[in-house]
Protein backbone atom coordinates (compact mmCIF):
# COMPACT_ATOMS: atom_id res chain seq x y z
CA UNK A 1 0.00 0.00 0.00
CA UNK A 2 2.84 2.37 0.86
CA UNK A 3 4.42 1.71 -2.52
CA UNK A 4 1.14 2.50 -4.26
CA UNK A 5 0.73 5.78 -2.36
CA UNK A 6 4.32 6.76 -3.13
CA UNK A 7 3.69 6.12 -6.82
CA UNK A 8 0.44 8.12 -6.65
CA UNK A 9 2.21 11.11 -5.11
CA UNK A 10 5.11 10.81 -7.55
CA UNK A 11 2.81 10.76 -10.59
CA UNK A 12 0.72 13.60 -9.13
CA UNK A 13 3.77 15.84 -8.63
CA UNK A 14 5.14 14.92 -12.04
CA UNK A 15 1.91 15.91 -13.79
CA UNK A 16 1.48 19.04 -11.70
CA UNK A 17 4.96 20.19 -12.68
CA UNK A 18 4.12 19.44 -16.31
CA UNK A 19 1.12 21.75 -16.02
CA UNK A 20 2.72 24.65 -14.16
CA UNK A 21 6.24 24.57 -15.61
CA UNK A 22 4.73 25.03 -19.07
CA UNK A 23 2.23 27.66 -20.24
CA UNK A 24 -0.60 25.09 -20.34
CA UNK A 25 -2.11 25.67 -16.89
CA UNK A 26 -1.70 29.44 -17.06
CA UNK A 27 -3.31 29.67 -20.49
CA UNK A 28 -6.19 27.43 -19.39
CA UNK A 29 -6.82 29.43 -16.21
CA UNK A 30 -6.60 32.80 -17.97
CA UNK A 31 -8.90 31.85 -20.85
CA UNK A 32 -11.33 30.08 -18.51
CA UNK A 33 -11.59 33.14 -16.26
CA UNK A 34 -12.03 35.50 -19.21
CA UNK A 35 -14.71 33.29 -20.75
CA UNK A 36 -16.53 32.86 -17.46
CA UNK A 37 -16.47 36.60 -16.84
CA UNK A 38 -17.72 37.36 -20.34
CA UNK A 39 -20.57 34.86 -20.06
CA UNK A 40 -21.54 36.05 -16.59
CA UNK A 41 -21.56 39.77 -17.33
CA UNK A 42 -22.56 39.88 -21.01
CA UNK A 43 -24.91 36.93 -21.44
CA UNK A 44 -25.95 36.40 -17.82
CA UNK A 45 -26.53 40.16 -17.32
CA UNK A 46 -25.02 40.04 -13.84
CA UNK A 47 -25.50 43.73 -13.02
CA UNK A 48 -28.86 44.08 -14.79
CA UNK A 49 -30.37 41.29 -12.68
CA UNK A 50 -30.19 43.58 -9.63
CA UNK A 51 -29.74 40.58 -7.31
CA UNK A 52 -26.91 39.89 -4.90
CA UNK A 53 -26.33 36.27 -5.90
CA UNK A 54 -24.19 34.23 -8.26
CA UNK A 55 -26.90 32.34 -10.14
CA UNK A 56 -25.84 33.82 -13.49
CA UNK A 57 -22.23 32.94 -12.65
CA UNK A 58 -22.80 29.28 -11.76
CA UNK A 59 -25.21 28.71 -14.65
CA UNK A 60 -22.33 28.68 -17.13
CA UNK A 61 -19.99 26.37 -15.22
CA UNK A 62 -21.15 23.09 -16.82
CA UNK A 63 -20.89 24.44 -20.36
CA UNK A 64 -17.43 25.89 -19.86
CA UNK A 65 -16.24 22.73 -18.11
CA UNK A 66 -17.56 20.75 -21.05
CA UNK A 67 -15.11 22.46 -23.41
CA UNK A 68 -12.20 23.54 -21.23
CA UNK A 69 -11.63 20.52 -19.02
CA UNK A 70 -11.19 17.99 -21.84
CA UNK A 71 -8.47 20.31 -23.13
CA UNK A 72 -6.73 20.01 -19.75
CA UNK A 73 -6.99 16.22 -19.45
CA UNK A 74 -6.67 15.05 -23.07
CA UNK A 75 -2.87 14.93 -22.85
CA UNK A 76 -2.60 12.87 -19.66
CA UNK A 77 -2.43 9.42 -21.29
CA UNK A 78 -2.38 10.34 -24.99
CA UNK A 79 0.90 12.23 -24.48
CA UNK A 80 2.45 9.18 -22.86
CA UNK A 81 1.43 7.03 -25.83
CA UNK A 82 2.67 9.58 -28.37
CA UNK A 83 5.98 10.13 -26.58
CA UNK A 84 6.63 6.43 -26.06
CA UNK A 85 6.74 6.81 -22.28
CA UNK A 86 3.52 4.89 -21.60
CA UNK A 87 5.32 1.55 -21.51
CA UNK A 88 7.90 3.05 -19.15
CA UNK A 89 5.36 4.42 -16.66
CA UNK A 90 3.45 1.14 -16.72
CA UNK A 91 6.58 -0.73 -15.63
CA UNK A 92 6.59 1.12 -12.31
CA UNK A 93 6.17 -1.27 -9.37
CA UNK A 94 2.77 0.17 -8.50
CA UNK A 95 -0.86 -0.74 -9.20
CA UNK A 96 -2.51 0.91 -12.19
CA UNK A 97 -5.09 2.64 -10.02
CA UNK A 98 -2.41 4.71 -8.26
CA UNK A 99 -1.14 6.03 -11.60
CA UNK A 100 -4.68 6.80 -12.75
CA UNK A 101 -5.61 8.65 -9.57
CA UNK A 102 -2.33 10.56 -9.52
CA UNK A 103 -2.87 11.91 -13.02
CA UNK A 104 -6.54 12.69 -12.34
CA UNK A 105 -5.78 14.58 -9.12
CA UNK A 106 -3.19 16.73 -10.90
CA UNK A 107 -5.75 17.79 -13.51
CA UNK A 108 -8.36 18.33 -10.79
CA UNK A 109 -5.91 20.57 -8.93
CA UNK A 110 -5.60 22.78 -12.01
CA UNK A 111 -9.39 22.98 -12.26
CA UNK A 112 -9.59 23.77 -8.54
CA UNK A 113 -7.04 26.57 -8.93
CA UNK A 114 -9.12 28.11 -11.72
CA UNK A 115 -12.27 27.88 -9.60
CA UNK A 116 -10.48 29.38 -6.58
CA UNK A 117 -9.43 32.38 -8.65
CA UNK A 118 -13.11 33.25 -9.22
CA UNK A 119 -13.36 34.19 -5.52
CA UNK A 120 -13.46 37.94 -6.36
CA UNK A 121 -16.93 37.28 -7.82
CA UNK A 122 -18.03 36.05 -4.39
CA UNK A 123 -16.49 39.11 -2.76
CA UNK A 124 -18.28 41.35 -5.27
CA UNK A 125 -21.77 40.11 -4.42
CA UNK A 126 -21.03 40.57 -0.73
CA UNK A 127 -20.01 44.14 -1.47
CA UNK A 128 -23.17 44.71 -3.53
CA UNK A 129 -25.60 43.18 -1.06
CA UNK A 130 -26.25 40.38 1.41
CA UNK A 131 -26.17 37.07 -0.48
CA UNK A 132 -26.75 33.61 0.95
CA UNK A 133 -23.09 32.74 1.50
CA UNK A 134 -23.88 29.21 2.61
CA UNK A 135 -25.62 28.56 -0.71
CA UNK A 136 -22.69 30.06 -2.63
CA UNK A 137 -20.17 27.95 -0.71
CA UNK A 138 -22.23 24.83 -1.41
CA UNK A 139 -22.43 25.68 -5.12
CA UNK A 140 -18.64 26.07 -5.21
CA UNK A 141 -18.15 22.63 -3.63
CA UNK A 142 -20.60 20.95 -6.02
CA UNK A 143 -19.08 22.82 -8.97
CA UNK A 144 -15.68 21.41 -8.00
CA UNK A 145 -17.15 17.90 -7.86
CA UNK A 146 -18.87 18.45 -11.20
CA UNK A 147 -15.53 19.54 -12.68
CA UNK A 148 -14.12 16.25 -11.42
CA UNK A 149 -16.82 14.43 -13.37
CA UNK A 150 -15.88 16.10 -16.65
CA UNK A 151 -12.20 15.49 -15.98
CA UNK A 152 -12.77 11.82 -15.17
CA UNK A 153 -14.47 11.37 -18.56
CA UNK A 154 -11.59 13.09 -20.34
CA UNK A 155 -8.92 11.12 -18.46
CA UNK A 156 -10.55 7.81 -19.33
CA UNK A 157 -11.01 8.69 -22.98
CA UNK A 158 -7.43 9.95 -23.20
CA UNK A 159 -6.35 6.46 -22.16
CA UNK A 160 -8.77 4.78 -24.57
CA UNK A 161 -8.02 6.96 -27.60
CA UNK A 162 -4.26 7.35 -27.32
CA UNK A 163 -4.51 10.55 -29.38
CA UNK A 164 -5.05 14.03 -27.99
CA UNK A 165 -7.38 15.32 -30.70
CA UNK A 166 -9.52 12.18 -30.71
CA UNK A 167 -9.61 12.19 -26.90
CA UNK A 168 -10.74 15.83 -26.86
CA UNK A 169 -13.52 15.30 -29.40
CA UNK A 170 -14.77 12.14 -27.68
CA UNK A 171 -14.65 13.81 -24.26
CA UNK A 172 -16.69 16.79 -25.42
CA UNK A 173 -19.21 14.51 -27.14
CA UNK A 174 -19.65 12.20 -24.14
CA UNK A 175 -19.65 15.13 -21.73
CA UNK A 176 -22.36 16.81 -23.80
CA UNK A 177 -24.56 13.72 -23.51
CA UNK A 178 -24.23 13.74 -19.72
CA UNK A 179 -24.95 17.48 -19.69
CA UNK A 180 -27.82 17.70 -22.16
CA UNK A 181 -29.64 14.82 -20.42
CA UNK A 182 -30.73 17.28 -17.75
CA UNK A 183 -32.03 20.02 -20.05
CA UNK A 184 -35.79 20.74 -19.95
CA UNK A 185 -36.10 20.38 -23.72
CA UNK A 186 -34.64 16.87 -23.54
CA UNK A 187 -36.85 15.94 -20.59
CA UNK A 188 -40.00 17.15 -22.34
CA UNK A 189 -39.09 15.37 -25.58
CA UNK A 190 -38.39 12.06 -23.83
CA UNK A 191 -41.49 12.42 -21.65
CA UNK A 192 -43.63 13.00 -24.72
CA UNK A 193 -42.17 10.01 -26.54
CA UNK A 194 -41.67 7.46 -23.76
CA UNK A 195 -43.28 8.83 -20.62
CA UNK A 196 -42.15 10.93 -17.64
CA UNK A 197 -40.55 7.95 -15.85
CA UNK A 198 -37.88 7.49 -18.50
CA UNK A 199 -37.36 11.24 -18.76
CA UNK A 200 -36.73 11.45 -15.02
CA UNK A 201 -34.41 8.46 -15.18
CA UNK A 202 -32.32 9.98 -17.96
CA UNK A 203 -32.22 13.34 -16.20
CA UNK A 204 -30.86 11.66 -13.06
CA UNK A 205 -27.65 10.85 -14.98
CA UNK A 206 -27.06 14.47 -15.97
CA UNK A 207 -24.18 16.37 -14.43
CA UNK A 208 -26.25 19.57 -14.26
CA UNK A 209 -29.35 18.04 -12.63
CA UNK A 210 -27.54 17.51 -9.34
CA UNK A 211 -25.90 20.92 -9.52
CA UNK A 212 -29.15 22.87 -9.73
CA UNK A 213 -30.22 22.02 -6.18
CA UNK A 214 -26.86 23.21 -4.84
CA UNK A 215 -27.36 26.57 -6.56
CA UNK A 216 -30.54 26.95 -4.48
CA UNK A 217 -28.61 26.18 -1.32
CA UNK A 218 -29.96 22.65 -0.94
CA UNK A 219 -27.44 19.92 -0.11
CA UNK A 220 -28.69 16.57 -1.36
CA UNK A 221 -26.89 13.41 -0.33
CA UNK A 222 -27.75 11.86 -3.68
CA UNK A 223 -25.83 14.66 -5.42
CA UNK A 224 -22.66 13.80 -3.50
CA UNK A 225 -23.19 10.10 -4.14
CA UNK A 226 -23.80 10.76 -7.83
CA UNK A 227 -20.69 12.89 -8.41
CA UNK A 228 -18.37 10.66 -6.41
CA UNK A 229 -19.82 7.54 -8.03
CA UNK A 230 -19.59 9.13 -11.49
CA UNK A 231 -15.93 10.02 -10.96
CA UNK A 232 -15.24 6.56 -9.57
CA UNK A 233 -16.89 4.87 -12.56
CA UNK A 234 -14.85 6.75 -15.14
CA UNK A 235 -11.62 6.32 -13.19
CA UNK A 236 -12.34 2.59 -13.06
CA UNK A 237 -12.78 2.57 -16.83
CA UNK A 238 -9.57 4.58 -17.06
CA UNK A 239 -7.72 1.93 -15.04
CA UNK A 240 -9.21 -0.88 -17.13
CA UNK A 241 -8.18 0.73 -20.42
CA UNK A 242 -4.69 1.53 -19.14
CA UNK A 243 -4.43 -2.00 -17.74
CA UNK A 244 -5.36 -3.40 -21.14
CA UNK A 245 -2.42 -1.55 -22.66
CA UNK A 246 -0.21 -2.85 -19.88
CA UNK A 247 -1.37 -6.36 -20.51
CA UNK A 248 -0.87 -5.97 -24.22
Amino acid sequence: MKQALNALVSVYMRELRAYFLTPLAYIFIAVFLLALGAFTFEIGHFFESDRADLSSFFAFHPWLYLVFLPAVAMRLWADEARGGTLELILTLPAPTWSLVIGKFLAAWTVAGAALLLTAPMWASVNWLGAPDNAAIALAYVLSFLMAGGYLAIACALSAAAGNQVVAFVLSVAVGFLFTAAGLPIVASSVAGAAGPGLAEGIGAFSLITHFEAAQRGVLEARALVFYLGFIGLWLTLNAIWVGARKGG
